[in-house]
């Protein structure tokens, strides 16, 4: 008796195992047939070119006299299409380009480490095949404030200013006593095995920018969705987390020019540490000595852009204006 109850247990235990592995399947069978039909739906909004062996995805619009350069933060899926609402701002007196790195919105994956070396001159690349010419203004979000003081410092007479979305500087983690985090490795498969997909599915505003109604298109949102099912933490964004630590430690001797004019926006504060440091009192390290150098605190989200972005392009306009000397300048 107790020899065919263990075989029954066995026998339904076996079942149940077979029907999750047969359901899991499936759903990645699915999964990646939809990243298929999603790919071919939703095609890329500006322009690809060939960086070391892989196509990367850069978007243009505007023909201001100054060209802004967004660059994204870690993770963020499709940098193109978060950044909307503040591009349709600045773009009525800037030109305005998005360089999406490898691994992000229709940039292609890299096996190339994802060292700061490597990122800057991929962007580099990108706007050179293009003929996309500087000197331009970077505005870097989060994580590519990075690149973007490695960008200034190697390179300091393609880079005219730097603007900040609440950046992430090399001095910042000492500054606070912090230390680098990094992402587990198995991270890299939640898109290819579907799960992404399925957390889209369960929660779809964790994937979507918080912001009023109407702020981004319909289309935009699809899309965004859409692509972060294919690129949810892949590969390129697991290994550019973990190489965080060694990125800060090659630039962290590094400042911006003296004399370049730079920006910060950061979010408004009340609440200090002990020994009385916050983002205003991080940044206010961080400042040149250009006369137009500042620092805006702005009440909001790290992603500042998402609902920000007007009083935040009146801000960039302004910093513009106070240092450029040149109009015909691009």
């Amino acid at each position: 008796m107790k020899t065919k109850k263990k075989f029954r247990f066995w026998n339904v235990f076996r079942n149940i195992l077979l029907a999750l592995v047969s359901a899991l399947v499936i759903w990645v069978i699915f999964s990646n047939i939809m990243t298929v039909y999603e790919q071919n739906k939703y095609s890329a909004i500006g322009q690809s070119v060939e960086v070391n062996g892989n196509n990367m995805h850069v978007y243009t619009k505007g023909d201001g006299d100054h060209t802004i350069v967004l660059l994204g933060g870690l993770g963020t899926a499709a940098p193109a299409l978060d950044f909307e609402p503040l591009i349709n701002e600045l773009v009525k007196k800037n030109r305005v380009v998005v360089v999406e790195p490898f691994g992000y919105g229709w940039s292609e994956i890299t096996n190339k480490e994802r060292t700061v070396e490597n990122i800057v001159e991929e962007i580099r690349t990108a706007l050179e095949k293009l003929n996309i010419q500087g000197p331009y203004i970077l505005m870097p979000h989060s994580i590519s404030g990075i690149y973007s003081m490695y960008y200034a410092n190697t390179y300091p007479e393609e880079v005219k200013a730097i603007i900040g979305i609440d950046p992430t500087l090399p001095k910042a983690l000492a500054y606070f006593g912090e230390t680098a985090h990094t992402m587990p490795k198995y991270f890299s498969y939640v898109a290819p095995t579907g799960i992404a997909r399925l957390a889209l599915y369960l929660s779809p505003d964790n994937f979507l920018p918080i912001a009023e109604e109407g702020t981004y298109r319909e289309e935009n949102l699809k899309m965004t969705k859409a692509i972060s099912a294919w690129k949810g933490n892949n590969k390129n964004v697991v290994d550019e987390a973990n190489e965080i630590k060694n990125n800060i430690e090659k630039t962290d001797d590094m400042k911006f020019p003296s004399t370049m004019p730079v920006l910060f926006f950061t979010t408004k504060e009340d609440k200090v540490t002990e020994d009385g440091k916050n983002n205003v009192t991080f940044y206010e390290t961080q400042l040149t000595n250009s006369p137009a150098s500042k620092i805006v605190p702005i009440q909001g989200h790290h992603y500042l852009h998402w609902t920000r972005y007007k009083e935040m392009s009146k801000e960039v306009n302004e910093f513009i204006e106070s240092f450029a000397t040149d109009k015909g300048a691009s």
